[in-house]
């Protein structure tokens, strides 16, 4: 098995289009076609997690976090840190590999597991992504209809939430007329031809839309298929940020606030008074201070996340509990999310191992005194 290999199943589940459009996901250093021995997951890359993967035989390291984040302008490997983890990983022959804000904005990312560690119930996405796909209509004859829309939805066509192979047909005349150099199909060159044909409608996410047209050419039995693509403005329901769901029993705040410190295992956290009652719970792995009105909105009783500001606790006092548990915190768990992704990709393959960084890549140190 190749990195490539891996990495390309990783990323059919949180596919780098839907990232952040200043990220920078996927093959940070190293080759695509090296084959991997074991697997290390870490949120962050240092040369403490390399060492780590190199003791453990493990040639492919996949962080959350990517170590190229800008434009590197120079590798000095004698004071620069950056510079000594890329000279490191490329001596050990260690690829790095990154997923970032694409496995915050999907389905049981980042958010949803921070939800689930919490026990949340009917977990949802708190805000769905702006569009980012296209409606795509193209006009088949009868006989070939199932052939193209199959192909269509094995290029990624025609997902709509939890349903996939969603499409709508409608049936038609189209009508046309070939050139003397024409090679038609149905009928002959310079005829005027009408034919029962079928309109197959599709949804389509905006990075399999070149796929889903290649294959729609391929398909299709005509020499010059006819399709329309259309760009959507309603929000694409597949992606999101953040993440809402309900405890399955009402808290009072003081027993909620030791829930979380508790189940996040954290030293300690900033919050602000809201709700006496809680029951309905949002939250956002990491930087996610800009949903805190998405969730008072809403109706969240409290809102979970990171990096706030002092006026963003000032603005959430008396409307909603706001905590305040930490980036590292809240994101740690998304690793359980690609452990069990890649262990599910290996269960037919044998002797490779999926690890993750024993010790912490967390910046933070709390002060005791």
């Amino acid at each position: 098995m190749t990195v490539d290999e891996l990495t390309k199943y990783l990323e059919g589940f949180a596919p780098p289009g839907i990232a952040w459009d200043r990220d920078n996901v996927g093959l940070q250093v190293g080759s695509r076609k090296q084959k991997i021995k074991n697997v290390m997951l870490s949120l962050d890359i240092s040369l403490e997690v390399l060492n780590e993967a190199a003791k453990k035989n493990c040639n492919l390291v996949i962080s959350h976090h990517p170590i190229i984040f800008t434009p590197i302008k120079k590798l000095d490997t004698d004071s620069d840190s950056k510079s000594q983890i890329i000279k490191f990983a490329l001596n050990k022959n260690i690829a790095i590999f990154s997923m970032h804000t694409n496995l915050d904005f999907v389905k049981n990312g980042v958010s949803f597991a921070l939800a689930k560690k919490l026990k949340l119930q009917n977990i949802e996405f708190l805000e769905s992504v702006q569009s980012s796909q296209f409606k795509i209509a193209v006009f088949a004859p009868i006989d070939s209809a199932d052939k193209i829309s199959k192909a269509m939805f094995e290029s990624g066509a025609g997902i709509i939430g939890e349903y996939s192979e969603c499409s709508f047909r409608t049936n038609g005349t189209g009508t046309f007329k070939g050139s003397t150099n024409s090679t038609p199909a149905v009928g002959k060159r310079n005829n005027f031809e009408a034919v029962s044909e079928i309109k197959i409608e599709c949804v389509v996410d905006s990075w399999n839309l070149s796929r889903v047209i290649n294959s729609i050419k391929r398909n299709h039995p005509y020499e010059e298929p006819a399709y329309d693509v259309f760009p959507l403005q309603n929000k694409n329901i597949n992606y999101g940020i953040g993440a809402i769901g309900h405890l399955k029993d009402e808290m009072n705040e003081k027993t909620f606030l030791a829930y979380v410190k508790s189940s996040l295992k954290c030293v300690s956290f900033r919050y602000a008074q809201g709700k006496n009652k809680i029951k309905t719970v949002a939250v956002c792995g990491g930087s996610g201070g800009d949903l805190l009105n998405k969730s008072i909105a809403v109706g969240a009783d409290a809102f979970i996340t990171a990096d706030l500001k002092y006026h963003q606790f000032q603005e959430a006092e008396n409307k909603i509990l706001l905590i305040d548990a930490g980036h590292f915190e809240t994101e740690i768990f998304g690793l359980k999310v690609l452990k069990e992704k890649i262990e599910e990709y290996l269960k037919n393959i044998k002797g490779t191992k999926v690890l993750e960084f024993g010790g912490s890549t967390n910046p933070i140190k709390f002060y005791k005194q």
